[in-house]
């Protein structure tokens, strides 16, 4: 118990003061739980029963049900004096109850007091309504979420501020522009919130969160949130009728507003699906850059001789282990491709400094600037729990008191000083793990955590930008590539393939291997062959999946969950072959839509109109040369991302 108030009254009967059965003396607390902080308001004899409290939209917007009788409606005489506020009148002209909850345990219970005991998350709270200075006793409103407003609480024993600045140590609260009375809450970040204990609540009360907050959900076990989701989504009704998709592009819309994915079934919208990509041409890989080949296209003074050469054999296969440290420096932008050894020596030096500076910054904040430092307090919270659960099977984080789960959190605090607006969010210890586990060391790190976070810092912004470009962007590139497809996934309620949103948000961190990951990652770093090549991995992820989706007739939950069962068993260089056959197929079309052209940075020499636009067709040459991308020598045909080690052998060639 943080805050203890006694003499907390609910005036239960407006107009009536000097009686004294019109009030109801309470007690007022703000209790800090392990995952939640709550506000609880009970009468000052009511029995410590806890299932005689009325618990209001903990989970659910409807917990608490609050009806109108007409007989109340009828007693609301115009004679009522005009200063009494609005929130005075609720408590008598509406009648509270219990709503029996699923497992009908609830009861309404005869003394009547325990009727007007209520207890919220402050996860649930909208805002506050206050009443102005000098206006008699203090008194507060809350209204949650769901828009349910609770009984008025007059403070008959000192103010409600002390209230007040305890709440503002757990949430952030600003004065309406519409009105000074009224604090709002504001809104955490997105991705702020942790996913412990997730999956171990009620199905509705997890609905409400996927719907508040789709990062969390999707970076958790996507199997558990199938059958939620398809029964809340889908009608009980036994004759099964689909949901209209214009319907549920609406649910997706209020999820993340402003996504906005083509739903259409007319024929009209067909007009870019009948593009002939003709057929994929056949993609290699070669071995990965070795020491050798590196040091080959370096100068006497350190200068990367052909950044081009080197990038194009990065794509083609990858680094070895023992150039990774040094070369993910450039790739990320930390080191200029141009720069001379004794340029980079003391740009680290520089960088260091300027690392301790920011380091020092959170490491001298003492405990008690840290109780009135709210986000700063809540930034390393989640930190400290998500480091604790940070690819914890590899070795270089394993074990307890470890020293790569240090620097990994003590990186992550760094960065919150050096972007205290956006601070630290789930998902972004999965960026930064392997990055650390390559350079081994905590300063380089840092700085390239840095720059991989100017790529993705969109995806991790309260407004989600970043997610609903990408989200688009895919549907245009998926619809182009297989409108059939596409067709098939609109039909089970799954065109906004929101079942990709994991894969977008963290780079597929959590679909391949460790290893896996930082051959995906260094390929994509290239930003060869095109732009949003990852978006082709998407796509070359899907059409490797379609024929068992749709001959299996997978609908909306086996899809789903389908998607999630693939984590760990993907073949990350069979993906890279596709996605970059499905690039040569799509920068060889001459009748490349023009949306499709923006997504990927291609100059077509025949651009086609999209759909309904009644655009005229522009020619130009590609800007990505052909040349650099006909390593070919082995078609990518495996039927479910596989490869033996004599085919990928025979594949296997040499770009020079």
């Amino acid at each position: 118990v943080v805050y203890e108030q006694e003499g907390v009254f609910i005036h239960s009967s407006c107009g009536k003061n000097d009686d004294q059965d019109s009030l109801i003396a309470g007690i007022l607390r703000v209790i800090e739980k392990e995952n939640e902080v709550v506000v609880d308001w009970r009468p000052v004899d009511e029995t410590l029963d806890t299932s005689n409290i009325l618990c209001a939209g903990k989970d659910s917007s409807s917990v608490v049900e609050w009806t109108q009788t007409p007989k109340e409606k009828r007693s609301r005489g115009a004679d009522r004096p005009s200063s009494y506020e609005a929130e005075w009148d609720i408590v008598t002209t509406v009648s509270f109850k219990k709503k029996p909850h699923s497992n009908g345990d609830a009861t309404t219970h005869a003394n009547g007091e325990s009727e007007w005991s209520f207890l919220f998350s402050l996860a649930d709270l909208k805002s506050i309504k206050q009443n102005k200075e000098g206006m008699g006793w203090s008194y507060l409103v809350f209204c949650l979420k769901d828009d349910v407003k609770l009984p008025a609480l007059h403070f008959h024993r000192g103010d409600s501020k002390p209230f007040i600045k305890c709440l503002e140590k757990h949430i952030a609260l600003n004065e309406s522009p519409h009105d000074e009375r009224v604090l709002l809450v504001k809104p955490q970040k997105s991705l702020s919130q942790s996913f412990e204990n997730l999956f171990d609540e009620p199905s509705y009360g997890l609905l409400q969160k996927w719907k508040k907050d789709p990062y969390v959900v999707t970076m958790g076990k996507f199997s558990k949130v199938t059958n939620y989701i398809v029964g809340s989504l889908r009608s009980s009704d036994t004759s099964n009728q689909r949901r209209p998709p214009s319907e549920m592009a609406d649910f997706l819309n209020d999820t993340i507003p402003g996504l906005k994915i083509n739903q259409q079934e007319e024929p009209g919208f067909e007009v870019i699906t009948r593009i002939d990509l003709g057929k994929q041409p056949e993609v290699s890989r070669r071995e990965p850059v070795s020491a050798e080949e590196w040091a080959k296209n370096m100068d006497s003074e350190g200068r990367i001789l052909n950044v081009g050469c080197i990038k194009q054999m990065i794509f083609k296969g990858g680094l070895c282990h023992t150039l990774r440290k040094e070369a993910w420096k450039f790739l990320l932008g930390y080191f200029p491709w141009n720069s001379t050894k004794e340029e980079r020596a003391n740009l680290q030096k520089r960088k260091t400094d300027e690392y301790f500076r920011m380091k020092l910054q959170w490491k001298s904040v003492s405990e008690e600037q840290e109780k009135r430092n709210s986000r700063l307090r809540d930034y390393r919270s989640l930190i400290e729990k998500d480091v604790n659960r940070t690819d914890r099977t590899n070795k270089f984080y394993e074990g307890e008191d470890n020293p790569g789960l240090i620097l990994l959190h003590d990186i992550l605090m760094t960065y919150c000083m050096y972007d205290f607006d956006l601070g630290y969010v789930q998902g972004m210890s999965d960026l930064l793990s392997p990055v650390l586990y390559v350079m081994e060391n905590e300063v380089d790190a840092f700085w390239c955590f840095v720059s991989y976070m100017d790529q993705m810092h969109q995806n991790f912004e309260e407004q989600m930008q970043g997610m609903k470009t990408q989200l688009i962007q895919l549907s245009h590139l998926l619809r182009l590539l297989d409108s059939g497809f596409c067709s098939y996934l609109e039909s089970q309620d799954s065109g906004y393939l929101y079942f990709c949103f994991r894969w977008l948000l963290i780079r597929f961190k959590r679909e391949f291997s460790f290893q896996d990951i930082l051959r995906l990652w260094e390929v994509m770093w290239t930003e060869l062959p095109c732009q949003n090549f990852h978006l082709l991995l998407c796509c070359a992820i899907l059409e490797s999946e379609k024929q068992q989706i749709m001959d299996k007739h997978y609908g909306f939950n086996e899809i789903l969950k389908h998607i999630n069962e693939l984590s760990m068993k993907i073949d990350v260089e069979y993906i890279l072959c596709k996605a970059e056959a499905i690039s040569m197929q799509m920068m060889n079309c001459k009748e490349l839509p023009q949306t499709v052209s923006e997504i990927l940075g291609i100059e077509n020499s025949s651009v086609t109109p999209d759909s309904d636009t009644g655009e005229d067709e522009s020619g130009a040459e590609l800007s990505c040369p052909a040349s650099l991308y006909q390593s070919v020598s082995a078609p990518v045909t495996a039927a479910n991302g596989t490869r033996d080690g004599a085919q990928q052998a025979a594949e296997t060639q040499s770009l020079a």
